[in-house]
């Protein structure tokens, strides 16, 4: 099974591919760390990309592509996989499509959380996670069990990132909006897009999610 999880930040991508990861055995593979990975492995293609990063240059769709193909032909990814932050243009969703032909597999859906912008604010802005081993908590939806300690490690410090702000997220959302607009239409064509309410409790989310993928 291999999907797009769509969704602006805050909305729940990364919680669900952890879920997905551990319950399916699925892979989450994002551009980012697929990139640094690769620089810090030193493969050709990783060669490549560092020499254009060290340049302050954007890596160009050729060395992302080459990235995705070499991350594909991994064994772990055999069980699926799903792609953050990729494909952001028609042009990479049809490199992909080749991608994934070449390796005998196909995309089988692509599922976006709609979320509620002013909601979603509230949510961002809440948001905080212990220091030492990263679980996520809220101030309104997620406390800790016990005041000031990790429910997970039992850790004391806790950590908020400076960019969760009101402004913060409303300039994410502008960004996500034009960079999913080249590409629902193209999957919509597919008819392999899917919607699932963004805004519901984490545990929602996810059965709507296996209700797709089950389906």
């Amino acid at each position: 099974m291999n999907i797009i999880l769509l969704g602006p930040p805050g909305a729940g991508k990364g919680t669900q591919a952890k879920r997905l990861e551990h319950e399916r055995g699925m892979v989450q593979l994002s551009t980012g760390d697929m990139l640094r990975a690769a620089v810090k492995s030193g493969t050709p293609i990783g060669l490549k990309a560092k020499e254009v990063m060290d340049a302050g240059k954007l890596v160009s769709d050729e060395i992302v592509s080459g990235i995705i193909g070499e991350r594909l032909d991994m064994p772990d990814t055999e069980k699926g996989v799903i792609f953050d932050g990729y494909p952001r243009t028609a042009a990479q969703a049809a490199t992909l499509e080749d991608l994934l032909a070449q390796r005998g597999r196909q995309l089988d859906c692509v599922i976006e959380l709609v979320v509620d912008e002013e909601a979603l604010v509230e949510r961002v802005e809440g948001r905080f996670t212990c220091a030492s081993c990263g679980e996520g908590y809220h101030d309104k939806f997620k406390q800790p069990k016990v005041e000031g300690t990790c429910d997970i490690c039992g850790g004391h410090e806790f950590k908020r990132r400076p960019d969760d702000n009101a402004e913060t997220v409303r300039t994410r959302m502008a960004e996500y909006r034009a960079q999913t607009a080249p590409i629902l239409p193209f999957y919509e064509e597919k008819g392999i897009v899917r919607h699932v309410d963004g805004m519901a409790d984490i545990d929602e989310v996810g059965r709507q999610i296996d209700a797709i993928l089950d389906a």
